[in-house]
């Protein structure tokens, strides 16, 4: 099973945050099923308003995620953050001055002692970097992430969180991200690849985002449909027997010929294309795939097909 805590809380007594419980209503919703409608996270939605979210109210809904053996757990969090010298906080409806909420060297702790396979932890509020570099870690302010746990946060331990038309601009490209904008060939959106995402669309000078991982390979958060079809991908061996080998192309694979068009090679020419199109094959000589064929040049894999034409012949698609 999928299981999400998602949280958003604005009336924070010193900063109002506005945008949190939409941004936390927004990120709800796209978690809960995959493009194709089917079921993905089950999601546990708390916002404030309406709902009251104390420290002890936020600390056993933490407790209860990690607490059991899920396939993953995840943990999102809009509202405000605070950091002291004892560590980051992110603020309940309750904060006082020095009860700001619930410390993150905490929740790091019940996340690193889940038995769940994967442990998500998404922050979008103020020193969210703080969050995995816990300050009493025995030995210096030194991230210690246990197995199958991967942080993400919109700022790093010393700023405070960007926000964009009200709400925040981490978490608007949070959701883009799993809309669909960081999803790989084959539709799978991992943390790594919403990292990504959210890095390259940010500007040189713009608030960088934190990425802390300790896992041996990458969950898919959310599943899209393929940017091309897999039986297309899954054909690259039979078009590229030996991956460093051109493939031969002349006037016959192009349908608008028609009086020499030979329907096979037409039929070839519009799967190449298609994997021209994702990055997978590049022509030889020639700027597109069209004037390669009407040229009697070849196109060849390009570095990421030759990783796909291995993916496909492992047995992994």
């Amino acid at each position: 099973m999928r299981k999400a805590l998602v949280v958003g809380i604005n009336d924070y007594p010193v900063n109002p945050l506005d945008g949190c419980v939409n941004d936390a209503v927004k990120v709800s919703h796209v978690l809960k099923t995959h493009e194709d409608g089917s079921i993905n996270f089950h999601v546990k939605l708390m916002t404030s308003p309406p709902q009251t979210i104390t420290k002890p109210v936020l600390r056993e809904l933490i407790e209860e995620l990690f607490a059991h053996k899920n396939e993953i757990a995840l943990f999102y969090f809009s509202g405000h953050g605070s950091i002291t010298t004892t560590g980051g906080y992110i603020a309940t409806q309750d904060a006082a001055k020095y009860d700001v909420g619930i410390s993150m060297d905490d929740i790091l702790h019940l996340a690193n002692d889940s038995p769940a396979k994967d442990k998500i932890i998404i922050l979008d509020c103020c020193f969210s970097g703080a969050m995995g570099s816990p300050v009493h870690a025995g030995g210096g302010n030194i991230a210690r992430l246990g197995d199958g746990l991967t942080v993400l946060t919109a700022s790093r331990s010393t700023e405070s969180s960007i926000e964009l038309d009200g709400g925040g601009l981490f978490t608007s490209l949070l959701v883009d991200a799993l809309r669909g904008g960081a999803a790989d060939l084959l539709g799978n959106i991992t943390p790594g690849g919403i990292y990504s995402y959210i890095d390259k669309a940010l500007g040189a000078w713009d608030q960088r985002p934190i990425f802390k991982t300790n896992v041996s390979r990458f969950t898919s958060l959310r599943q899209i449909s393929p940017q091309i079809p897999l039986e297309t991908l899954r054909k690259i061996p039979v078009y590229f027997p030996n991956p460093q080998k051109d493939m031969k192309l002349d006037p016959t694979f192009e349908d608008t010929n028609v009086d020499i068009a030979v329907e096979k090679n037409v039929k070839t020419f519009k799967d190449l294309q298609k994997l021209f199109s994702v990055g997978i094959v590049r022509p030889v000589g020639e700027e597109y795939m069209y004037f390669a064929a009407m040229n009697s040049k070849s196109c060849r894999l390009t570095s990421m097909g030759y990783q796909y034409w291995r993916l496909v012949t492992e047995g992994k698609i």
